[in-house]
């Protein structure tokens, strides 16, 4: 009888025991559990905090692009210093963002509050840049007009100073004067006229000076070049030089006469006193600078 208890007892000491292990069973297997389902709840608000700081990264990096395109297509020196001082506070943000823990949400929330305060700043900077813009082709606009008026106003100017070139040139010939009827005689020392060279002592040149009411009048000076076959010049010892296209020329007679504006005749002469050879000779009258006749002959042994 007393064995018959002795039994029961320890039967329910181990239905105890094994109800206590089950327990203690059923409380570890919940713990794991829980700590299992806290760990991958944590593990996927730490990737979502991840994505959430990528994305943040990638809206500071664009919002960088937009002020590096907007530096370079702005033409103010002043507009430009303010774009690359708030583009460097967007670099320097960026910087601080990667460094920041994903589980540091504040600071990733106050820099998001920072980005939306930069987008702002740089939507006012558009409107200033979009302003500029209209400014500089509507500038751009009349600057073209005000050239093409500047054009037409040098073309036209260009026009009249030619106009005004041709129509002084024409002066300028018209008021030349013009030596007609040139004649050279050869004459013998009793002025007859000589054919052969060793019997000329003179050469007398008559020609006249056209009338012109466009030349200026009053004294004027004649220089005659009395040109060889071999292209030299005759001249006296005492014979000087004059001015003729910009060139100093040796003349071989000159004369003063005093033109009024109608045809005028005149004479010079040239005292033979060197050997001439045969050949052909050329005799150019000058006038206020200007050539204003010329006339060959030869000369026979």
């Amino acid at each position: 009888m007393d064995t018959e208890k002795n039994e029961n007892k320890d039967l329910k000491k181990v239905s105890l025991l094994i109800f206590m292990v089950v327990i203690l069973l059923l409380i570890a297997g919940g713990a794991i559990y829980y700590i299992y389902h806290q760990k991958q709840q944590m593990s996927d608000l730490v990737e979502t905090f991840n994505l959430e700081k990528e994305s943040l990264e990638d809206d500071y990096s664009e919002l960088s692009l937009q002020y590096e395109g907007y530096k370079f297509s702005v033409g103010n020196d002043s507009l430009v210093a303010l774009l690359s001082t708030e583009q460097m506070k967007v670099q320097r943000l960026l910087e601080e963002l990667k460094t920041v823990k994903v589980t540091n949400a504040r600071r990733i929330n106050e820099l998001k509050k920072e980005l939306e305060t930069l987008r702002k700043i740089m939507r006012g900077y558009v409107i200033q840049i979009d302003s500029l813009n209209r400014e500089n082709a509507q500038l751009k606009t009349e600057n073209k007009q005000v050239t093409q008026k500047y054009q037409q106003a040098t073309s036209t100017a260009a026009q009249l100073s030619k106009e005004k070139e041709k129509l002084t040139e024409r002066v300028v010939l018209a008021s030349r004067l013009d030596a007609t009827g040139i004649r050279v005689d050869a004459l013998n020392k009793r002025g007859k006229a000589a054919k052969r060279i060793d019997q000329m002592t003179q050469f007398v040149i008559h020609f006249s000076i056209a009338r012109n009411i466009t030349a200026s009048v009053g004294e004027k000076t004649v220089y005659i070049r009395i040109q060889k076959p071999d292209d030299d010049i005759l001249a006296k010892p005492n014979s000087g030089f004059f001015t003729f296209e910009n060139r100093d020329l040796k003349y071989s007679i000159k004369k003063d006469i005093e033109y009024d504006g109608e045809e005028l005749p005149v004479t010079m002469y040239w005292s033979i006193e060197e050997f001439l050879s045969p050949g052909t000779y050329r005799v150019d009258i000058f006038v206020d600078g200007n050539l204003i006749g010329r006339k060959t002959f030869a000369l026979e042994k």
